[in-house]
């Protein structure tokens, strides 16, 4: 089996190595490490938490440990270039872990930091200077630094680096370099951008690849809890309350949604922070120095943002968001079972996730076993009033207790005989007939009384005449919906108009 002396580290550097507990190199290592300290320039292809930091990080410590000069002031004598400040940071990191029995110097110049401070670092002379490739351009605009000097360049994460828009920046500042210069690139997939910025700028060089890994390894135990979108959040507060957490990484899609969950988990006694591109670069520190030390065991974070940080002792991976692209869902749960330790990834998808979810699992060939939390929520319980015929909780065609039935339903219950007896259905003949001789009632209105009225407009045969007249009108403008709709149609209505005429030439008779 290889192991690390046998790659032609020196002394001091095997001594760190072994300090740190690592004994045999990853495959991408045992590619990379002799390519580099034989002077190769470099193309290196693998996915993140292979172990590419250590891969390019020993050889330029070694080399740059062979020199006998000092660097001069504001000058490097190698330069890596990263997306984001998180993984600068985790490179410098490194850079002291695998050089504690070293003296070389670095330094990290970020966006998000104080400039002052890093000028004064560089103002020096620095070995290794890691840097964002932004602000590294706005310390070369002012001559805070000079790369004349700079004899080694590692592009880190370059894929990444173009989906950030950084290609213009690192075009210059590649341009900026002497032409004698050893180059490494690496990278998780290999776009033609990125290949044509290896073919323009890099020397004849290697290529070593690592196959991308599409089958998680069998140290972690997955499960899924399938849970509705409206109670996605409580479902997560649950299945961290359950869990026995050392340190969780909790992946959401967007910023704004980390934020939003960090604060939700610390309203439910959870304590949890969230990294992302918003929060200033000691804010970003913080939380990854309180995660590193447990004392914020939960992180939650974007992908952008936790590409790079490799951190042991993550006992949890909670996927929140399904990620858009398959290969991502093995790179995020490979953040838990390292160096040997298992692991529990948890995917929680609502119902819009579902094809996403089908993707994951035709890549990992397997089919991830069911969470015993989701039991219930596989078919989600309805509101009473939205359930299906049968629900024992279902109101359609009952009324509902304190409620009053629509008029014209009470209407046809009266009809047809339905329900409780009014004391109009159930009044004597003589009543009945009295309210068929009431042209002008309508149900639910109180019934008017014609006598009265016609004493107040007056008496006589013309203004009898008149009145009936006009109401034989008003029955032949309402036509069938006003008395059709009772009993005895538009037949009844013509009787009872000639019937009132009839009295009414009576009634003058006798006056005259």
């Amino acid at each position: 089996m290889t192991n690390f002396k046998s790659l032609g580290l020196a002394e001091p550097i095997l001594r760190a190595l072994s300090a740190e507990g690592y004994d045999a190199p990853t495959p991408i290592q045992a590619g990379v490490i002799p390519t580099l300290l034989d002077g190769n320039d470099l193309v290196g292809i693998a996915q993140t938490g292979t172990g590419k930091t250590a891969a390019f990080v020993l050889p330029l410590l070694q080399k740059i440990s062979e020199l006998k000069s000092k660097p001069q002031h504001k000058t490097c004598r190698a330069l890596v270039l990263a997306p984001t400040r998180e993984l600068a940071a985790q490179i410098e990191d490194g850079i002291r872990t695998y050089g504690q029995f070293l003296k070389t110097t670095s330094t990290v110049i970020v966006g998000g930091a104080k400039a002052g401070p890093q000028v004064r670092a560089m103002a020096r002379g620095i070995d290794i200077l890691v840097a964002t490739p932004g602000r590294l351009e706005d310390h070369m605009s002012t001559g805070a630094i000079s790369l004349k000097d700079t004899t080694a360049v590692v592009l880190d994460e370059a894929d990444q680096m173009l989906d950030l828009g950084f290609m213009p920046a690192v075009r210059r500042i590649l341009a900026a370099l002497p032409r004698k210069r050893q180059t490494a690139l690496l990278s998780a997939t290999m776009p033609k951008q990125i290949r044509s910025l290896a073919d323009e700028f890099l020397n004849n060089p290697k290529e070593v690849a690592v196959a991308p890994q599409s089958k998680p390894i069998d140290r972690i135990k997955q499960t899924l809890v399938h849970v509705e979108k409206a109670n996605k959040r409580q479902m997560l507060v649950d299945v961290l309350k359950r869990e026995t957490i050392e340190r969780a990484v909790v992946f959401a899609r967007t910023k704004h949604g980390s934020n939003k969950l960090a604060q939700v988990l610390e309203n439910n006694g959870l304590r949890a922070d969230a990294i992302h591109g918003n929060k200033s670069q000691s804010q970003r520190v913080r939380t990854l120095e309180a995660f590193k030390s447990g004392k914020v065991p939960i992180l939650v974070a974007t992908d952008i943002a936790a590409r790079g940080i490799d951190i042991d002792g993550v006992s949890h991976v909670i996927n929140y968001d399904l990620p858009n692209v398959p290969e991502v869902f093995v790179h995020r749960i490979g953040r838990t079972a390292r160096a040997g330790a298992s692991g529990i990834a948890i995917s929680i998808c609502d119902e819009t996730e579902r094809d996403l979810l089908r993707d994951i699992e035709k890549l990992i060939k397997m089919q991830i076993e069911i969470d015993e939390l989701s039991a219930e929520e596989l078919v989600p319980a309805q509101a009473p009033e939205k359930r299906g015929s049968g629900g024992r909780n279902q109101r359609i065609g009952r009324k509902k207790p304190g409620t009053r039935e629509p008029r014209r339903q009470r209407q046809r219950r009266k009809k047809t005989g339905g329900g409780e007896q009014t004391p109009a259905a159930g009044a004597a003949p003589k009543a009945a007939k009295e309210a068929s001789n009431d042209n002008s009632h309508k149900p639910g209105q109180q019934r008017k009384r014609r006598p009265q009225k016609q004493q107040r407009n007056g008496g006589g045969e013309g203004g009898n005449q008149n009145r009936e007249q006009r109401s034989a009108r008003s029955n032949n403008k309402g036509g069938s919906n006003k008395t059709g709709s009772g009993k005895g149609g538009d037949s009844a209505g013509l009787s009872r108009m000639l019937g009132n005429i009839d009295r009414s030439q009576k009634a003058a008779r006798k006056r005259a």
